[in-house]
């Protein structure tokens, strides 16, 4: 029986070590920005929308294009590393993988909103 738990402390120790270090490298790929911070820089920036089409047509930060995380490999490349990248989702997640992804293929220039879009309550566009 002490087999067992030696097994099972081992297995969550190593889970615990994944989840560490997949958090590391997600703070270091993007700057995360509070709402005012994300607003401010707006209009020097590339606005991404990871939200897929149908939520991103429900609704919208003014000025952001979609590019689905589903999606996210195939068209990133036209954006852009000579401006900032602002990356949206709906709530901080899926902006992490998207970071990922651009910094992986030379983009450096990165943040996102904290919280995401569910939290953002500056102007949007929406569907009437």
């Amino acid at each position: 029986m002490s087999n067992f738990w030696f097994i099972a402390l081992a297995l969550i120790i190593i889970i615990i070590a994944y989840m560490l270090i997949n958090q590391l490298i997600n703070k270091r790929a993007v700057t995360e920005l509070n709402q005012n911070d994300f607003h401010d820089g707006l209009r020097k920036a590339q606005v991404i929308d990871v939200r897929e089409k149908v939520d991103y047509e429900y609704g919208h930060i003014v000025g952001a294009r979609n590019i689905p995380i589903t999606m996210f490999k195939q068209r990133f490349q036209g954006l852009r590393k000579d401006q900032p990248i602002y990356l949206c989702d709906a709530n901080g997640i899926a902006s992490y993988r998207a970071a990922r992804i651009l910094k992986k293929n030379g983009y450096t220039d990165i943040y996102m909103l904290k919280g995401g879009y569910k939290k953002w309550t500056g102007k949007i566009k929406s569907k009437k």
